[in-house]
């Protein structure tokens, strides 16, 4: 009888077919061992329970991130309202700052002429 060695299963392709066989015959024939293949393959097989509750737990996660992003937005819609009224608080400022620069330079523009008339009639 001679010895099985892993690097022989490693170098030889056939050889590591030909005990695969023997060795799922022996698994077919012997049903300890069916079983035992069989709960080890159960263990790691998701149910149609486990497939639920993960659908349920990615269904709640979706939500709460929807949640979460319309709660985000809303914020950021605030933030822009009070940004357009600042704006117009301050287009409103610059429109009577030209107003003021506007009347002022009138003023002037006046007392200049004033001033040349005064001139002209001395």
């Amino acid at each position: 009888m001679s010895v099985l060695t892993v690097e022989d299963l490693e170098r030889d392709e056939e050889l590591r077919r030909r005990v695969a066989r023997l060795l799922a015959v022996e698994i077919a024939s012997e049903p300890e061992l069916r079983t035992l293949i069989l709960n080890a393959v159960l263990r790691e097989v998701a149910t149609k329970r486990d497939l639920e509750n993960l659908r349920r737990e990615i269904y709640e996660q979706l939500r709460d991130l929807e949640r979460r992003i319309s709660e985000r937005i809303s914020d950021l819609d605030k933030r822009i309202d009070a940004l357009d009224k600042r704006i117009d608080a301050l287009d409103k400022r610059l429109d009577f700052m030209a107003k003021v620069a506007l009347g002022l330079f009138g003023t002037v523009l006046a007392l200049l002429l004033a001033q040349i008339i005064v001139g002209l009639l001395h």
